[in-house]
């Protein structure tokens, strides 16, 4: 395909079965990584390194909560430590974090995602938690994760390994509801806040955002300490940025309820559609809109807000789902996601005409591949795996379209 890197993550219970190093090291899994990293490196290809993609080892869920309790991060700097041991003379990209923002609400906040929490009057099939507090507890122990690896990094080991360090943030562009309205356009700007703020914030500023400090009442939103502040702020050499897709936001009154949430605090509504019409053509994720514009907007609000950090976009792509009936030959023909990664290159270029330090983009997905809760009923791969003979792979036309774009 004439790329030039590509993006995976490590397991952490792969490497450390219990999540705690003084328990001992699983050296298979060290020889695993060391294999496929020397293979990429072989063929060409930069290896960058996230670490964290929401695995957190079922005995560290068990023994204190996961990420629920501060005393993980100590477990995630010695985790992060052995990656930089093992593999930083040729890895020289890290990532800490995925995505903390959908860890945070789709684990806590909606129990969506693993390990299924939330209030029980939000979802009654959560297995226990608490979706007005949960959410903000885990944000913060990730962050301060986040920043004790990079802080460990940087003192010990980026003077001799010449790497550098970032982490991966996911934001859906927001766009008013009703462009005229008094009270929508700052929804918007806070439903941004809420998704993407909620950790720019604290890296850039070390603080929460004020939008955040004032609807999160009630001692929900932790806050960090002076000498946190100061690990976290400036935590990254570089930004990751996912973008996917777009939402309309208005204006919502503060509920009389209750019940609170992380999904109501921003006292927003979200929607995909205005008066009955969406705001792009759908993909096979109900979720998914195809917005090019918002990766400009999104790319150009992260220069102008945040410091005009170096961007690597860490994802970017869209589905279709699994048609089981339809034949090998027309299953690859994906003119739509052609069509979705052209026009959002496209947006990408404008961005950087515009100023914007954008240093890398990676499509989603390389593979067809397991999409957490919608499994294999959707396909998000430039590359058909045929799940049903051995995993085989087929090159889908966008393949065959970036090879030809990448050539230039």
């Amino acid at each position: 395909m004439n790329a030039d890197a590509y993006r995976f993550s490590i397991a952490w219970s792969r490497l450390i079965p219990t999540g705690k190093i003084s328990d001992g090291v699983n050296q298979k899994g060290i020889r695993h990584y060391n294999k496929f990293i020397n293979e990429l490196l072989a063929r060409g290809l930069t290896p960058y390194v996230t670490i964290f993609h929401w695995e957190t080892p079922m005995a560290l869920e068990h023994e204190y909560g996961g990420f629920l309790s501060h005393r993980i991060v100590e477990d995630f700097k010695d985790f992060a430590e052995l990656c930089f041991k093992k593999f930083g003379d040729r890895v020289k990209h890290w990532i800490t974090l995925n995505e903390p923002w959908t860890y945070s609400s789709g684990g806590y906040a909606q129990g969506m995602l693993a390990p299924f929490r939330c209030s029980s009057w939000q979802n009654l099939n959560c297995t226990g938690g608490d979706s007005a507090k949960e959410p903000y507890t885990i944000a913060h122990n990730l962050l301060l994760a986040h920043a004790a690896a990079v802080d460990m990094y940087k003192t010990k080991y980026q003077a001799k390994q010449k790497g550098v360090m970032g982490i991966t943030l996911v934001c859906h562009w927001m766009v008013p509801y009703n462009p005229k309205s008094e009270e929508d356009r700052p929804a918007a700007l806070r439903a941004v806040d809420f998704m993407f703020g909620w950790f720019m914030d604290p890296l850039t500023k070390g603080r929460y955002p004020l939008s955040m400090r004032t609807y999160v009442r009630g001692n929900r939103l932790p806050m960090f300490t002076p000498k946190q502040s100061k690990l976290v702020k400036g935590s990254y050499d570089f930004i990751g940025l996912n973008y996917y897709t777009a939402n309309y936001a208005a204006d919502a009154p503060e509920s009389k309820s209750l019940n609170k949430s992380y999904l109501t605090d921003a006292l927003g509504r979200l929607a995909a559609s205005r008066n009955g019409v969406l705001i792009g053509p759908e993909a096979a994720s109900s979720w998914l809109s195809v917005y090019p514009k918002g990766i400009y907007d999104l790319l150009v609000y992260t220069k102008t807000k945040y410091g005009d950090p170096e961007i690597y976009i860490t994802e970017n792509g869209i589905d279709e789902f699994n048609n089981a009936s339809l034949p090998l030959k027309e299953a690859l023909v994906d003119t739509q996601r052609i069509d979705y990664y052209y026009s959002h290159l496209a947006h990408v270029h404008k961005a950087i005409g515009a100023g914007v330090k954008v240093k890398a983009y990676f499509a989603w997905s390389f593979l067809d591949n397991y999409e957490w809760m919608s499994g294999y009923t959707v396909r998000f791969g430039i590359y058909f795996i045929d799940y049903d003979n051995g995993l085989k792979g087929y090159p889908k036309l966008s393949a065959h379209w970036f090879q030809n774009f990448l050539k230039k």
